[in-house]
């Protein structure tokens, strides 16, 4: 069975998991975990990402992320293919790294945030890499000591986590970590890895219970929630352009868009290309801008060319987007 388009949209919560292709590493050493934490936050600053909680293991990693204009699909792009690149360049290897699919889960915020940053941090000890929370207090590899504040990730989302635990930040902290010891005896979530309507319910006996009701209840295994956000995800996905395309496929589907359009509009393909200021053109390019961005996940750059624009300009019509 084929799996289904990835789901997304600006502002999507994501449970993100990647793993090394047939389970092998993808660090080595510290030096490679320093080149793949150091571009994840790079790459969610430029890209505008929200990253909630992460952790990097040796054949995997968890992220916890709000995807920004650029898109989930985007972003992640540019984290794994590059850090692929440099990886294989250092350890004289060939071929891919990463399972070819990431599993990328949208997640209902209210139900689940909370228990999927605990998840996800708790992971080190959960894989018997540290054996107490008090080591991974410090442990640098894990986004947990950043929300305690014993380091520092400038593009870590710190403050959103932590509202959810506390009026203050010491308040915040305390509540955070005591909430991180309350789920040491968890052991493995899997309904926290997938989605679909026995890992959302809470197992096979709560499916049967919610069945005896007789409402009907909806699933998606792209999505971690209840039947009403599971509807609510597809209803909005309809509407928007929420697929993964590979470079060569995204830049072709702009082009064809924006043919269509100038054809829509009567307006020179030609002409925007060539940068015209006309009125109407400049109307397209803001019309464009966010489908292109926004709902495609093309970078600023090709953007630009598509459009006859620079970059800045890019940036410009999406902040007006923004505050609209």
């Amino acid at each position: 069975m084929p799996r289904g388009a990835r789901l997304d949209a600006p502002g999507s919560l994501h449970h993100v998991i990647v793993r090394g292709i047939e389970k092998r590493k993808i660090v080595n050493d510290d030096q490679d975990r320093r080149h793949f934490v150091t571009r994840l936050g790079r790459i969610a600053l430029k890209t505008e990402t929200s990253v909630h909680a992460w952790v990097l293991m040796n054949n995997h990693a968890h992220l916890l992320i709000r995807s920004g204009a650029a898109g989930l699909p985007a972003f992640m792009r540019k984290l794994l293919t590059g850090y692929a690149v440099v990886y294989n360049l250092r350890h004289q290897r060939h071929g891919h790294l990463f399972q070819n699919r990431y599993k990328s889960i949208v997640c209902e915020e209210n139900a689940y945030f909370r228990d999927l940053v605990r998840y996800i941090h708790l992971n080190p000890i959960r894989a018997g890499v540290l054996e107490k929370l008090s080591q991974l207090d410090r442990y640098p590899w894990c986004g947990h000591r950043t929300l305690l504040g014993h380091g520092k990730n400038d593009w870590q989302d710190t403050e959103s986590v932590l509202k959810w635990f506390g009026k203050t930040p010491s308040a915040a902290k305390r509540s955070y970590r005591k909430y991180l010891k309350d789920g040491l005896s968890q052991g493995h979530r899997p309904d926290l890895v997938g989605g679909g309507l026995i890992r959302s319910a809470g197992g096979w006996s709560a499916v049967k219970g919610l069945r005896r009701t007789g409402m009907p209840q909806r699933a998606d295994e792209r999505i971690l929630g209840s039947s009403d956000f599971v509807d609510r995800v597809i209803k909005e996905s309809e509407n928007r352009l929420l697929y993964q395309f590979t470079s060569d496929e995204l830049i072709e589907k702009a082009s064809v868009l924006l043919s269509n359009e100038c054809e829509k509009r009567g307006i020179a393909f030609s002409a925007v290309r060539a940068g015209s200021r006309a009125r109407a053109i400049s109307r397209l390019r803001a019309d464009m801008v966010p489908v292109m961005v926004g709902r495609l996940g093309l970078s600023h750059a090709e953007t630009a060319r598509q459009l006859g624009i620079s970059t800045s300009a890019i940036s410009r019509i999406l902040e007006r987007e923004n505050k609209s």
